[in-house]
């Protein structure tokens, strides 16, 4: 694989920093200058817990039944899945907000039209349970949620419990001041960090890297059936990869199969893989995009400079600033916060000098008009998103129990804005999955 790289050399920010089409760059952290307790997360089960936070109140009444979930383990495709199968419907006909991690102890509500409670309450599986149950006349979409809720238990940190609680104190109430960088988390790039690489390719219109990368390049975390069959794709031997790909691997099998059965053609194959799947890579590349933008901002993610689009926290909608000087305040007070990219048609562009950094990205990943229609077909039409965003709610406590010392972090967070992006800033390490 051809690597592109650019370097930035911006003088107005003082600093160069590499530009990488292909790689996760090294995000900078925003409390650079307070060290950080070094640790652990997850490292037990119940070390990571997130709940939905409701959009709307539940009043009980209405044809829709509402669930919370409790699943651990499992992704939120697969509960779906199960809980599907158990009551004999499909799994589009469950209502849910977001997707939660699987890696963790998750609650999420579901909603089902034209069932009753009764009906759920004799589901049964051993990685998720339903601990509540309400009712609505109007079932759950993709992204109705307030917000979610996290508690976290901090472990194996690098210096005594007593001096580690005050790090985590002073570097929270900074975060919670000026806020936590916005960046997509890890996981937004999948196990195999290469999501976004996908995307690109996508974008480009390039059928043999995407299928190269899809089926070959193996990684060492990957089981060795799955290392196996990526080795037997590179070598050309596409019946022998297709037969050790697991069932459940459906995009992978099918374009294995058009493979052999079209000569080894990669732009047939490209086209059998499913168009919702390649819609999550395109916009894996719109976050990594945006990662670099907010990246060349840092640390100066609250403030607006001249050319911005802010985002209005309280009406929640987007405008152009037109006197930097005249929204210093608000920015200052965390109603309004500077906007970076992700890229599309549709998106609003910024003025200069505001520009220039969103311009350097696009050069940098030498798209051009005809990839931002090639992605608009896979729903990455473009939009703005804040730079930072704050933590609310937060509380910091110290606990042990029978795995020893740990300190634990409470906040809530708007949808969409991941935890790993605070709590590395407190381990001052980056954290995967």
């Amino acid at each position: 694989m051809t690597l592109i790289r650019t370097i930035l050399n911006l003088k107005k920010y003082n600093r160069e920093i590499q530009i990488s089409t292909d790689k996760i760059i090294l995000l900078p952290y925003l409390t650079s200058d307070i060290p950080g307790i070094g640790g652990a997360i997850k490292t037990y089960e119940d070390d990571f817990i997130v709940e939905e936070i409701p959009l709307r109140k539940l009043d009980g009444q209405g044809g829709h039944t509402y669930a919370l979930l409790e699943k651990r383990g499992i992704t939120t495709m697969d509960a779906l899945s199960a809980i599907a199968r158990a009551l004999g419907i499909t799994r589009k006909e469950i209502g849910f907000a977001g997707h939660k991690d699987s890696n963790a102890v998750a609650r999420q509500w579901i909603s089902i039209e034209s069932i009753e409670p009764k009906k759920l309450k004799s589901f049964a599986l051993s990685d998720v349970k339903i601990i509540q149950f309400s009712k609505h006349s109007e079932g759950l979409r993709a992204g109705m949620l307030a917000g979610n809720k996290f508690i976290v238990r901090l472990r194996k940190f690098n210096q005594p419990i007593e001096k580690a609680v005050k790090i985590v104190e002073k570097i929270m109430a900074e975060l919670v001041g000026r806020g936590v960088p916005n960046y997509f988390g890890p996981q937004r790039f999948g196990l195999r960090n290469d999501s976004h690489i996908l995307g690109r390719a996508i974008a480009k219109g390039d059928c043999d890297l995407f299928i190269d990368t899809f089926l070959g390049m193996a990684e060492s975390q990957e089981s060795p059936v799955i290392i196996k069959a990526r080795e037997f794709y590179k070598k050309g031997d596409y019946k022998k990869s297709y037969d050790l790909w697991p069932y459940v691997y459906a995009d992978q099998r099918r374009a294995l199969k058009t493979l052999i059965q079209r000569k080894g053609s990669k732009k047939q194959a490209y086209h059998v893989v499913d168009k919702n799947l390649k819609g999550f890579f395109v916009s894996a590349y719109q976050s990594y995009l945006f990662n670099q933008v907010a990246a060349l901002r840092m640390p100066e993610i609250d403030k607006i400079i001249t050319g911005d689009i802010a985002y209005d926290h309280t009406s929640r909608e987007f405008f152009r600033v037109e006197n930097p000087d005249a929204e210093k305040l608000r920015c200052q007070n965390f109603q309004i916060s500077p906007t970076g990219p992700l890229f599309g048609r549709q998106m609003m562009k910024l003025n200069p000098p505001a520009a220039d950094i969103d311009n350097r990205v696009i050069e940098s990943a030498e798209l051009t008009d005809r990839d931002f229609q090639q992605m608009s077909e896979y729903g990455a039409k473009g939009a703005r998103r804040p730079l930072r965003f704050k933590p609310c709610n937060t509380a910091i406590a110290v606990g042990r129990d029978k795995n020893g010392h740990y300190i634990e972090l409470r906040f809530e967070l708007d949808p969409g804005c991941y935890a790993t992006c605070l709590i590395r800033e407190i381990i001052k390490s980056d954290i995967s999955g």
